[in-house]
C-alpha cells in the first residue's frame, strides 16, 4: 500500500491539487478542512489547526483509519490583508496562528510517528512574499518568513532521523482570488513575472509531489520558490 500523506488546508486550491497529485502518486491521501466543504472522494477531517487538541484528534482519526502519517503537507493558512497603520492586533494574531502556529502544530505531532519509523516528509507552503515582501501583507509575510525560519531549524533536528522539512514558495498563482483582481492589476502583476504569466494550482502541487516523493530523498532545508522567476532580482 502507498504511503500515508496528509494534507492541512485541502479542500480547495493549492492544497486540493496537491492532494489530487499525492494520491496520483499512489500515496493514501487525508485532507484538513475548516471553512470550505470538501470533496466527497477525499478521506477529509475537520481541524482548527491553531488549536492543539483538534489537530491531534484529526491525527487521531487519519492513524485510525489510514495509518501513520508518513507525509505532512502544511498548507493550511488566511489572509487578513491590510496596511500595518490600520491593521488591528486581531488581524496581525489570527494570521500568524493559522500560518505558522498551525504549521509548528501539525509538524510537531507528525513527528510522533515518524521518529520512531526514522523516516518521514514534511513539505510547509510558504510563499514568494516572504521573500519579496508585500505591502498590505505585514502578518501574512511575518507567518510566511517564520515558516521557512521553521523548517529549515527543524530540517536540522530530524536530518539523522531520515525526516526531510522543504519548503515551497509559490508565487502569483491562478485563483479564484486572483481572478478576481481588476485587469490593470493582474496586467501589472504578470509584467512582474519574468515568465509573463501566473502559475497553476496544479504547477506547484507537482513540486510538492516531487518533495514527497523518491527524487527529493537527499533533499532537506531547501526553500524552492514556484513563482515563474520572480524573486530572481530581489
Amino acid at each position: 500500500m502507498g504511503k500515508v500523506a496528509l494534507v492541512t488546508g485541502g479542500s480547495r486550491g493549492i492544497g486540493l491539487a496537491t492532494a489530487r497529485a499525492l494520491a496520483k502518486s499512489g500515496m493514501r491521501v487525508a485532507i484538513t478542512h475548516l471553512g470550505t466543504e470538501p470533496p466527497p472522494d477525499l478521506y477529509a477531517v475537520r481541524c482548527d489547526v491553531r488549536d492543539a487538541g483538534a489537530v491531534d484528534e484529526a491525527f487521531t482519526a487519519v492513524e485510525r483509519d489510514l495509518g501513520a502519517v508518513e507525509v505532512l503537507v502544511a498548507n493550511a493558512g488566511i489572509t487578513r490583508d491590510r496596511l500595518l497603520a490600520t491593521m488591528t492586533e486581531n488581524d496581525f494574531e489570527d494570521v500568524l496562528r493559522t500560518n505558522l502556529s498551525g504549521a509548528y502544530h501539525v509538524a510537531r505531532r507528525a513527528i510522533r510517528s515518524m521518529i520512531r519509523r526514522r523516516a518521514g516528509r514534511i513539505i510547509a507552503v510558504s510563499s514568494a512574499s516572504a521573500i519579496i515582501g508585500a505591502r498590505g501583507q505585514a502578518n501574512y509575510v511575518a507567518a510566511k518568513a517564520g515558516m521557512i525560519g521553521f523548517a529549515r531549524a527543524t530540517a536540522l533536528e530530524l536530518a539523522s532521523r531520515n525526516i526531510t522539512v522543504n519548503v515551497v514558495a509559490p508565487g502569483w498563482i491562478e485563483t479564484a482570488m486572483t481572478r478576481d483582481l481588476p485587469d490593470a492589476t493582474r496586467e501589472a502583476a504578470a509584467e512582474s513575472i519574468p515568465m509573463g504569466r501566473f502559475g497553476t494550482d496544479e504547477e506547484v502541487a507537482e513540486v510538492i509531489a516531487f518533495l514527497a516523493g523518491p527524487g527529493a530523498s537527499y533533499l532537506t532545508g531547501v526553500v524552492l520558490p514556484v513563482d515563474g522567476g520572480l524573486t530572481l532580482e530581489r
